[in-house]
C-alpha cells in the first residue's frame, strides 16, 4: 500500500496498515524535515507531485522491494506540500516474518525512494536561498 497525501502523517496509522498475521515484525522508517542541509539552515522544504504520477513510482519502489526481499507487506507514506523543521516526510512500514529482511527491505526502499525520487522537492533556507532538486 503506498499513498501521496499532503495531509501529516501518522506512523501509527502506516504501521497498522502494515500488519499481517504471519509477520514476526514491522520495521519503520521515519523521515523528517531537519534543520540544515547543504551546510545552511533550513526553513522549509516542499515537496511537489509534478506529474501527477508520484503514488505509481512509490507503487514501483514497492513492488521491486516485494519482489527482492521475502517480505508480507510494504507500505509508504509521502507527504507533499511545504514542510517545515520536525515534519514527517516519508513513513515506511515493512512487515516481514523475520527481522533481517524487514531491515533489509526497510533499507532498499529508502535507497530506492532516494534514488528515484518520486517527487520534486525544493528546500528553501533561512537565508533566502533556494535549492531545487531534480
Amino acid at each position: 500500500m503506498v499513498r501521496i497525501t499532503s495531509q501529516p502523517l501518522s506512523p501509527e496509522e502506516v504501521v497498522n496498515l502494515a500488519r499481517t498475521d504471519s509477520s514476526g515484525c514491522i520495521v519503520t522508517y521515519v523521515g523528517l524535515i531537519r534543520d540544515n542541509s547543504r551546510g545552511r539552515s533550513v526553513l522549509s522544504v516542499e515537496y511537489t507531485d509534478y506529474d501527477g504520477r508520484a503514488q505509481d513510482r512509490l507503487r514501483d519502489i514497492a513492488e521491486e522491494v516485494r519482489q527482492k526481499f521475502p517480505v508480507n507487506k510494504v507500505t509508504i507514506y509521502h507527504r507533499v506540500g511545504k514542510l517545515s523543521v520536525g515534519d514527517i516526510n516519508l513513513v515506511v512500514a515493512i512487515a516481514a516474518a523475520h527481522r533481517d529482511e524487514g531491515f533489509a527491505a526497510s533499507q532498499a526502499v529508502i535507497d530506492l525512494f532516494k534514488g528515484k525520487l518520486p517527487t520534486a522537492k525544493k528546500e528553501t533556507y533561512l537565508d533566502g536561498s533556494v535549492w531545487t532538486g531534480d
